[in-house]
């Protein structure tokens, strides 16, 4: 068995090194990723752990013991005097706790000082100064040999072109003397977003990010057009010794000498403090004026950190400590099916566990069996898994270089897997459903629908308090959660009397709902948000809705024939009548739609994604619709515009790639001014 295992282990360590040299080779040489960082860094930690379970398999041409690509034949090649080595990866406070057990052991002591400081996300840059001079600029390259980039880097402003003493001290000896500094060169957010608008208004491509763009700027042949970029440069590392003792004095020194550094660094005594300061920098991450990844964590004394010395290629004395990433790479184990509240079909891919974005996700949405189709994705495959803020995971890719041939093609079953009636394509014929309506799966999920945010809103009554209800047969649909005692409460598992009683006050605030909360709430088959809002605005009451024809119907804006027909068809019948009836009884008050108070974006469609700074996206969506317009969830050629916040998912690809015009917050909120 454990031969078995080994013998697993190393095919696996084989592959990844195999796909991490490809992708390595795309993003550091030719400037032109495949996959994201988030998504390579997920593969070398990965390969990372599997060598350190079975050290057996390192070898010395491994990803995990060397730096980069080698350089580019178009610059001159520089050797590095001291080699400019890569750091290990850790992503939580847990793994950097490892990390400080291993050096504290090596040290043969408790108590070691730490500097910390940001991670730049840009290119890792080493300049030379001979007699206070800046005689070189060079890149990383493969740590060992670099590209000379003088020219290029004299374009930068925040690198002085010769030292000048801004502190107390004077370093006389630098006059005859060399001097080393290494730093990176960045691009902040707002001169990634300037250039990209000039390539808009161009009608050319708009750049990825301003990583890229910043390493692209430093390997342009005509200086010109870097010093057009607006680079700037953080210095971080002092390699000449003018004394310093601690690697907080090598800021010290960097900063008298003219270099602009990392403000936000600072000591730290313990991992408590580390975790501290992670924490505040996570914070304030969005709102810095260029892109970091993570944070730096040094051993502060440099004697100690000498000591320590080098492994492969990292130092011992310092490690990343990474920002959760919003992708990670994993193995699909299973895929199942999930039924939802319509009846809905929808495949489920069952994860090896993996952290993104500071959570544990196991399961991700295959969406349905086209997107399966467009994916390629197989059972035992190898995927980048994607989540952003508090969207549910979703598979993005296949890494197909990694399979082992064991994989096996999913299949949709024939039967519900819940109540076992057949399973039907929808008339769209991408969906599949459960026809049956008293179909358990489907109750539960209507149950669930129910109670959410943009539902009624029970704060306290989730899907397991929901569960709970139904298994101990409190509850047998919506209505029957109003009748609900403390007492019925008490008994259930996790409850008190306090719980009982939050949870009773809740059920009690939410008997009285705005109409278009009620009409999302009860789960009409192909009402949305957005369509139970319109509803609400063109009929105001719940009793015109019910009455409401066909025509009436079809004449909302955005809503068609088969919209129409199931709003029509769910009004009359009797099962949701019943329903309706005993909600009334219940003491549900439905209050009625005041209507739109604007029409400056009448006839305007937006989509929101990415975290915004001033209003929130439900804010921003309500300021929509009060001007007369429509706030969707997916982007298509239909949409007018894509508003644009920090951090945002894939409907700002899918705007690019529709040519649908995107704005930031600033430009939204002139717009609805």
């Amino acid at each position: 068995m454990k031969q078995h295992i080994k013998s697993q282990a190393k095919k696996r360590i084989e592959k990844l090194r195999e796909v991490i040299n490809h992708h390595r080779y795309r993003y550091h040489v030719l400037d032109s990723p495949e996959i994201s960082d988030a998504a390579h860094d997920s593969l070398k930690h990965e390969l990372k752990q599997l060598e350190q379970q079975f050290p057996e398999f390192i070898t010395p041409d491994s990803p995990t013991q060397r730096v980069s690509g080698k350089a580019l034949d178009k610059f001159k090649k520089v050797t590095h005097v001291s080699p400019m080595l890569s750091l290990e990866d850790v992503f939580s406070i847990d793994e950097f706790a490892e990390w400080e057990k291993r050096i504290a052991k090596l040290l043969g002591q408790k108590r070691v000082l730490y500097f910390g400081e940001l991670k730049f996300d840009g290119i890792a840059i080493s300049l030379l100064y001979e007699q206070g001079t800046l005689v070189r600029g060079a890149t990383r390259g493969d740590g060992k040999i670099g590209e000379d980039v003088t020219q290029n880097i004299r374009t930068i402003e925040s690198i002085p072109l010769k030292l000048e003493f801004h502190g107390n001290k004077k370093y006389d000896k630098l006059l005859g003397g060399t001097v080393e500094v290494r730093g990176e060169v960045v691009m902040t957010k707002k001169a990634f977003k300037k250039l990209n608008k000039v390539q808009k208004k161009k009608g050319e491509k708009l750049y990825a990010n301003a990583r890229n763009l910043a390493a692209g700027s430093i390997r342009q042949l005509d200086p010109a057009i870097a010093a057009s970029r607006e680079l700037s440069f953080f210095a971080y590392a002092l390699l000449t010794d003018l004394g310093q003792r601690l690697h907080g004095e090598e800021h010290d020194l960097l900063k008298d000498l003219g270099f602009k550094t990392d403000e936000l660094a600072r000591m730290a005594a313990t991992k408590d403090d580390v975790a501290d300061f992670y924490r505040e920098v996570a914070h304030k991450r969005k709102s810095l004026a260029f892109d970091i990844d993570g944070l730096v964590i040094s051993v502060n004394d440099s004697e100690l950190y000498k000591k320590l010395g080098v492994v492969g290629k990292a130092p011992r004395g310092a490690v990343a400590l990474k920002f959760a990433p919003e992708e990670a790479t994993t193995i699909v184990e299973n895929i199942i099916v999930q039924i939802g509240r319509t009846g809905a079909v929808t495949p489920v891919a069952v994860l090896r566990p993996v952290r993104i974005s500071g959570v544990t996700v196991s399961r991700a949405t295959l969406h349905n069996m086209d997107e399966i189709g467009r994916l390629g994705v197989n059972i035992g495959d190898t995927v980048i898994v994607g989540r952003a803020g508090d969207v549910i995971p979703d598979v993005r890719e296949v890494v197909k270089e990694l399979r082992t041939g064991k994989e096996k093609p999913f299949h949709m079953p024939t039967l519900c897997p819940v109540c076992g009636q057949s399973l039907k394509k929808g008339s769209g014929g991408v969906l599949i459903r459960c026809m049956n309506k008293e179909c358990p799966a489907r109750h539960r999920e209507a149950l669930y629908h129910f109670v959410s945010k943009k539902a009624f809103d029970i704060d306290g009554l989730g899907p397991k308090t929901i569960n709970a209800l139904l298994d101990e047969g409190l509850i047998q649909d919506a209505a029957d959660l109003f009748s609900l005692k403390e007492g019925d409460l008490v008994p259930l598992e996790r409850f008190g009397e306090k719980s009982a009683s939050n949870l009773r006050e809740a059920i009690d605030a939410s008997r009285r709902i705005p109409l278009a909360r009620f009409i999302m709430a009860l789960g009409i088959l192909h009402v949305g948000e957005e369509t139970a809002i319109d509803l609400a605005h063109r009929f105001r009451t719940t009793e015109a809705l019910k009455k409401a024809s066909l025509d009436e119907l079809t004449a909302v804006p955005n809503i068609g024939e088969i919209v129409a027909k199931s709003i029509h068809a769910f009004f009359r019948d009797e099962h949701s009548a019943a329903l309706m009836r005993k909600l009334k009884h219940a003491g549900v008050t439905v209050v009625s739609e005041k209507g739109k108070t604007g029409t400056k974006l009448k006839g305007k469609i937006f989509v929101f994604t990415g975290e915004l700074k001033t209003i929130t996206r439900d804010e921003a969506k309500a300021l929509v619709r009060s001007l007369g317009g429509t706030a969707s969830e997916s982007v298509s050629a239909r949409t007018d515009y894509v508003v644009v916040g920090d951090s945002p998912g894939l409907k700002h690809e899918q705007a690019k790639k529709f040519g649908v015009s995107i704005m930031d917050e600033k430009e939204f909120l002139k717009m609805a001014k």
